[in-house]
């Protein structure tokens, strides 16, 4: 019996420069959570409670004002004089697979609460690849990111921390 090499044997996908930077914080941003923003978010998301479009209700619900919907984090602050952030990082940003993949498809993401956030607050947010895992599916070999975004607020309070997981093939 003659052995053969297995020549098409692809390497990892998972590169050394991917897994070098899991846990490195990408820089700050700054996102606002103002009244109209909430609003639209909400009507937007189809919620009908008052603590998101009537401040009165917000705060006879024990709220500081309106309250910002779930799902909504604050809308980033948009500077014309800052240079662009594109692929710099986050779920898909970042080095890339040791093989082209085309394809990206967001896996899901899932949002911790950890105190209210309302109109008038000031957020920061920095993000970090927890893991990179790889697996195999019915389309071939993909690699996994898990990343995560830690949201402060004005005072420095973690108010919410979001999981993302971007799946590529």
């Amino acid at each position: 019996l003659l052995e053969r090499p297995v020549a098409d044997e692809l390497p990892p996908l998972i590169t050394d420069e991917m897994r070098a930077q899991i846990g490195k914080e990408s820089e700050p941003t700054t996102l606002e959570v103002d009244k109209t923003a909430i609003r639209m978010f909400a009507r937007a998301v189809g919620h009908t409670d008052p603590i998101y479009y009537d401040e009165p209700a917000a705060k006879a619900a024990g709220y500081r004002g309106l309250v910002a919907p779930p799902g909504y984090l604050g809308t980033p602050i948009y500077d014309p004089n800052a240079p662009s952030r594109r692929g710099g990082g986050g779920m898909f940003g970042g080095p890339e697979p040791s093989r082209p993949l085309r394809r990206i498809l967001n896996g899901g993401t899932e949002i911790e609460y950890f105190d209210d956030i309302c109109a008038g607050d000031v957020l920061t947010s920095t993000t970090h690849v927890a893991k990179y895992e790889e697996t195999k599916g019915s389309l071939g070999e993909m690699p996994i990111t898990t990343s995560k975004t830690v949201y402060k607020n004005q005072g420095g309070k973690v108010v919410a921390i979001s999981t993302g997981t971007g799946i590529r093939y």
